[in-house]
């Protein structure tokens, strides 16, 4: 197995309101769109986020989905520049996103902010200066 992700798959409460944000909000375009069950956005050339209603996922998937608390995962876009941190955290938040953190200045010499989609999901926003954080910018 050739170390990739394709997917990533987050199950969401309400379909309407993650669409509302990511679709409307944000400006993205869906790849597919199944209303009441998956709406799959390309966040990359071979990589697409995948989000799934949350009954629909535990049909599949089985198991329970945790609930309460913050969802132990982050999702990180990375900018060219500090000021792209603000300006796409100030897009979020114009989008409906709740803000967690402003840009800050971070001790390994980043500078990040995060905000939360509609279902509590971390979105780290980041300017990383060293090397594999340049390696992921277009």
């Amino acid at each position: 197995m050739d170390p990739r992700i394709s997917f990533v798959t987050l199950a969401v409460a309400d379909l309407d309101a993650s669409r509302r944000f990511y679709v409307e909000g944000l400006g993205w375009r869906p790849e597919l769109d199944v209303p009441g069950e998956v709406l799959m956005i390309r966040a990359g050339e071979r990589l697409v986020l995948s989000l799934w209603d949350r009954d629909q996922f535990v049909a599949e998937v089985g198991g329970a989905v945790a609930t309460g608390g913050i969802p132990p995962i982050t999702l990180a876009h990375n900018v060219a520049t500090p000021a792209g941190v603000d300006a796409v955290l100030d897009e979020a938040r114009a989008a409906g996103a709740a803000e967690v953190s402003s840009g800050t200045e971070r001790e390994w010499g980043g500078y990040t902010g995060y905000f939360a989609d509609p279902d509590g999901f971390r979105w780290e926003i980041a300017w990383n200066p060293g090397e594999i954080g340049q390696s992921v910018l277009p």
